[in-house]
This record gives structure tokens, sequence and C-alpha cells, in this order.
């Protein structure tokens, strides 16, 4: 924990003279921390007390120091922020993208793991409100640190009790090394559809949004990559901070895949690249007629074969959307593409296109396999750069 950046983010609940407590383990452990306090913290515990444990300033509002914008910076020069304590209050407002003050305002911004420790009162905690508001933040790729059950301030007993300290600095260390694990590596990721022009306003394509490939490239740059995001035509934003070339057609993501992802340490082609495009794009739009419409398609460029020719050292990961035999199907993909890493899904019934979720598993080798399960794309991020890491560090 030596020289990591710790963003602590003190809520106003009782609790909050714990946040002291693990501020100074976090100090004497190597850390340097930035603390920033909402109104009702500072009903329950003084400023005073945090700057001298960090011997640095603490921030309580949007206007200290409005020159140097402290709800950007803060979240900028962390490697990591910690909700401790979270009251009902303030998770409603992450989970509802309100920004009223420096603490949501800071979190809003964040493009860095960020952990939440609640503490309440437990009718409070178990409030159908409160439960959808924890799985909201947990599904856009929060940490939650669940509370304990022990004795309350209203000298009742319940679940709501603030996480002990070690659970808190444990899910810490986690989320930290999180943030390095891919810090100094090259990554590029092919994310999104193509659209092949068959006159000036009809095309070839698919429901493909680039959801995935998009949360990819947000998780690998939080995890500390140098990103290229090579994007087909998509009406999602891309990440903040992320390298992004736009592209349509499947020349040109191929085009843009031999420029700046041959060479990188770790490729993922998410991208669902169309297979075959009109053999003659006409230049202007063709009528409707009571006739049949008879037109010949031609085979695209492989990318992903492509960068299997030239893959080198690279790490390289495909993508298989299969309707029927997924792994049969994804395996010999596998080999057939010189890939060290394919991953698989249903996509029957349109399932995992345009949806927030998905259900993915990792195939390698002959035999290696690892199921992500279902959870939101943001989530499976996560969990297959995790998977990536680990076989990409075992194939060092």
């Amino acid at each position: 924990m030596k020289d990591a950046r710790v963003l602590l983010c003190v809520t106003g609940g009782v609790a909050a003279y714990k946040a002291a407590a693990l501020t100074s383990t976090l100090v004497q452990r190597g850390a340097v921390v930035d603390v920033i306090m909402t109104e009702g913290a500072e009903q329950f515990i003084a400023p005073l007390t945090f700057s001298s444990l960090t011997a640095r300033p603490v921030y309580t509002s949007l206007w200290d120091a409005p020159e140097r914008i402290p709800h950007i910076r803060l979240v900028r020069e962390a490697h990591v922020a910690l909700v401790v304590p979270a009251t009902a209050n303030v998770i409603a407002k992450l989970a509802g993208g309100i920004a009223d003050d420096l603490v949501t305002t800071a979190l809003l911004a964040a493009r860095i793991p960020v952990l939440i420790a609640p503490a309440m009162n437990d009718a409070m905690y178990r409030n159908d409100a409160t439960q959808a508001n924890l799985r909201t933040l947990s599904q856009r790729g929060c940490t939650i640190i669940e509370p304990d059950t022990g004795f309350l301030a209203e000298r009742e007993r319940g679940i709501g009790r603030l996480a002990p300290e070690e659970r808190i600095l444990e899910a810490l260390e986690t989320a930290l090394a999180r943030t390095q694990s891919l810090r100094g590596k090259r990554v590029a990721i092919t994310a999104g559809p193509t659209r092949e022009a068959f006159d000036p306003v009809r095309f070839v394509s698919n429901p493909s949004t680039g959801a995935t490939g998009i949360e990819l490239a947000r998780e690998a740059a939080m995890r500390g990559a140098d990103v290229t995001l090579i994007l087909g035509p998509t009406h999602l934003e891309p990440p903040a901070g992320v390298r992004t070339l736009p592209v349509q057609t499947a020349a040109q993501m191929l085009e843009a895949a031999m420029q700046h992802a041959v060479g990188c340490d770790v490729v993922i082609a998410a991208a669902a690249v169309s297979d075959w495009r009109p053999e003659h794009a006409q230049s202007q739009k063709v009528k409707k007629t009571d006739e049949d419409l008879h037109v010949r398609m031609v085979r695209n460029p492989d990318v992903l074969a492509a960068l299997g020719q030239h893959k080198g050292s690279t790490f390289l990961v495909g993508f298989a959307a299969e309707t029927q035999e997924h792994e049969t199907n994804a395996r010999e993909k596998l080999a057939r593409k010189n890939l060290d890493a394919i991953v698989v899904n249903d996509v029957s019934g349109q399932r995992g296109w345009g949806s927030q979720r998905n259900t993915l598993t990792v195939l390698w080798g002959s035999d290696g396999r690892r199921e992500l399960g279902e959870a939101s794309k943001s989530v499976l991020a996560a969990r297959l750069l995790d998977c990536i890491g680990e076989l990409y560090a075992a194939d060092d």
C-alpha cells in the first residue's frame, strides 16, 4: 500500500469516527490519503482530525480552492476512492447520478475503482430502495463492502454496522492491485458493428452496440493500460481519456487494427465485423419497384484472422457470438485464427445484443475454460480482464 493514493469520502453517520481510525492505519501503511467530508460528516467529527492524521488539507465544499477544481483533480490524482461510512442518502444520490456536493460530484467524475462501505440502521439498509441502489452501483462496477450485523447506534441489534477495518483494508488492497495490473501495457480493443453500404441510405450490419468493448476499454484504462479503442458506429459514448478511432466498414477496421493493434501487449477483438458486403455499393438511392432485388454479396476481410497472422508476442483474445454448438464452434475458431483465448456467448434470440447484461465463458488451450457468469457488461469486463491478466502472466 506504500505510496498508494486513496481518496477517502466520509459521509454523515455515527461510524464517521471509525473513518479516522482507518485513516491512521492507511497513513501508517504508507498511503497518501486525501479526505473529502460531507456537511453531515462534520456534525460527527471535525475536519481537523483528518488533516492532523494525513498532514494534508481536508475538503468539505466544492468551493474549497475552486481554482484547482477539486472534484476533478482529487479523483484524477487518486488510485482508488473509498466511501466510509456510506449513508443511505449518499448511496441513493450516487445511484441516481445526483451531484450536489463535493463528495457526489467527485465520485460522479471518478474513473478509478470506487469502494462503498454502507453503515446505517437495519431498517434503512434492508429497505427495498437502498437494496436497489446498491445493486445499481454494483452493476456499474462499484465494490460494495457489506456491513456487519451487531449493535447499532439506536441501541438495537441488526445489519448495518460498518464492516470491520480488516475487511475494508482487504477490499482496498484488492482494488489497488487492480489499478496496477495493466500499468505500462499497451492494449488495443475492437468494438461495435461495421456497416457495409448498399446505397447512400442502406447498409448491411448487425445489432451490436459496442457496449462490451467500451466497458473493456474503460476497465483496461482504469487498470493503468495505454488503451486504443477501434470503434464501429454506435450511439454510445466512448470512455473519456481513451484513444478512440472511429471506423465504419470492415476494411476500415482492418486498416486501423493493422496500424494500431499489431505489436500491442494485449489485443481484445470484441467487434462484430460483418462477414459479407454488397459487391457494388450504389452511388444513388435504389428506388423501390415491384421487382425482386438480387444483390451479390462478397466476403469482407477477416480482421481477427489478420491479427492472428501478425500476432507475434501479442496476447490475442477473440469473441465468438454463437447461436448453436457454442463451445465447439468457439474452440474451432480459437485454433484456426491463432488466438490465445476466446470469449463465447449465446446470442440466440438476440441475447447479449443491445442489453447491458450478458453471460460469457472464456476458453483457451485444449481444455481451459472459465465461466464468467451473468452480470452487467461493466462487471463482466472486470472479470474478463482478471482472467486475461492471469492467462497473460502465465504465458510470460
